[in-house]
């Protein structure tokens, strides 16, 4: 069973993708650019790549942080998590302000994923294997 910390972490997660997602509406009103188009207004674009990179982000974030507490422990994953969370709002601020400037905020997205898979694929071998 994972603790109730990665829980919370997880629902935030997807609270910050909600609230990308709302952005992203909001920008299509100031920019005018009518569903069901993506493209547009350069600025409206920003907002539209946050919220899929959020996206395509949580696709191996859910499930990582789930498999890194079962296996490593709830702390971690909890810390690893909360920094993810992090790097996403760095990253959504910098790429609405400047694209050029996104990659420390990716970086903090990216790595505590990385961890987490990593960390997690190692709790499972070395439960199933014993060792």
């Amino acid at each position: 069973m994972v603790s109730s910390s990665v829980n919370i972490i997880i629902a935030l997660a997807l609270l910050q993708y909600l609230a990308f997602l709302f952005a992203v509406g909001s920008a299509r009103g100031r920019f005018k650019v009518s569903a069901p188009a993506t493209t547009g207004h350069p600025e409206f674009e920003r907002y539209y790549r946050v919220q899929m990179n959020t996206l395509e982000l949580l696709v191996a974030f859910v499930p990582a942080m789930y498999m890194f507490g079962y296996y490593m422990g709830t702390l971690w994953a909890t810390v690893l998590g909360s920094v993810y969370l992090i790097g996403r709002v760095l990253y959504f601020y910098a790429y609405i302000a400047d694209p050029s400037k996104r990659a420390p905020g990716f970086m903090l997205s990216l790595v505590p994923i990385l961890a987490l898979i990593f960390g997690g694929l190692y709790g499972a071998v070395r439960v199933t294997f014993g060792f």
